[in-house]
């Protein structure tokens, strides 16, 4: 199994990837190849005083910014880590890509280079979110900001597929996003894909409430790019939020400071399940590839763990089951 990682895409590239690929290597073994500048990603190897036949480096001369727009990027900045890396998928020299760079060029090179899975009109990103009662499913979270209500039935089907899978869910619930939860509510859009999903063969639970996201009230929530994207900065921050609000009360107070010292072991675990970084990285689903979205603030645990995600989606062939899962349609 070989896996390519974009080491020109994290704010603090190429060190956490590098970093993150050493880490990777040493407790996974998978055979990894370093997309990006090789003059500094050898400084970084060096630094770290590593080597080893399970690394190699792809030479890529540009790189995508953040703030460059994702389309026009992709065609003049062919020699950049992400269209290298892609680009390897497509020749069958890598069984992976994981990419902490530009999300709307990564999703753009693979649309161009992979192309769909037969069915799919639009690929989604899918993160896993903490609920009280297990890991649930988002998807879109900002492939698409502008879907149709097919694509939120095909958002559905792969997802599915992703949740029996990886997530190991037998029957997984599908709820669909919306201002509340009778059939009536909501735009036209979500009023169509509604009708959709409840001719579908999915366990459709209907509509669900924002504050249903959390509470595991189903375990695949559909909605649009745009939506799913504002989600998860706002979980984001209110997370950040929640963390600095306990440290600034827990060193107000002697009391409060021997509590939490008492409570560590719930807090480290709490800390753990709402860790990004436990994750690694979203799946780009809909691409006929394995294509992991990192953070772009990912630290080299995250690309670890990048690592470990996309070895579980090669080694699963959740691309096969989605394809089948499809053609049932």
């Amino acid at each position: 199994m070989k896996i390519a990682i974009d080491a020109m895409g994290s704010d603090s590239a190429p060190t956490v990837e590098v970093e993150g690929a050493i880490q990777a290597i040493e407790e996974f073994g998978y055979e990894l190849i370093l997309v990006g500048d090789q003059t500094r990603i050898d400084a970084e190897l060096a630094k770290n005083g590593f080597r080893s036949d399970k690394l190699s480096i792809v030479h890529a001369s540009q790189v995508i910014e953040m703030h460059e727009p994702a389309a026009i990027s992709v065609r003049r900045k062919r020699d950049s880590s992400i269209v290298i890396g892609m680009d390897l998928i497509k020749k069958d020299k890598a069984d992976a890509f994981i990419s902490a760079g530009n999300t709307g060029a990564v999703v753009c090179a693979a649309t161009l280079l992979l192309r769909l899975l037969p069915g799919i009109e639009r690929p989604g990103i899918a993160i896993v979110i903490p609920s009280l009662i297990g890991a649930s499913l988002i998807i879109d979270v900002g492939a698409n900001i502008n879907p149709k209500p097919i694509h939120l039935l095909q958002y559905g089907i792969m997802a599915d597929a992703y949740s029996r899978y990886i997530l190991h869910k037998t029957n997984p619930s599908v709820g669909l996003l919306n201002v509340g939860e009778e059939e009536s509510k909501g735009t036209e859009f979500t009023k169509e894909a509604h009708t959709l999903l409840s001719e579908s063969k999915l366990n459709f639970i209907g509509n669900i409430e924002g504050r249903d996201l959390y509470s595991g009230k189903a375990d695949i929530v559909l909605c649009d790019g745009f939506v799913g994207n504002v989600i998860l900065k706002v979980s984001e921050s209110v997370v950040d939020t929640i963390v600095q609000l306990l440290k600034r009360e827990i060193k107000a107070s002697i009391i409060a400071t021997v509590g939490a010292a008492l409570s560590s072991s719930a807090f480290n675990v709490l800390k753990k399940k709402m860790d990004y970084t436990e994750y690694g990285g979203a799946p780009l689903l809909g691409v006929d590839g394995r294509c992991i979205i990192s953070h772009g603030s990912s630290t080299a645990k995250a690309i670890k763990n990048a690592v470990r995600f996309a070895g579980e989606l090669v080694a699963q062939d959740v691309n096969k089951h989605i394809v089948e899962e499809l053609e049932s349609y």
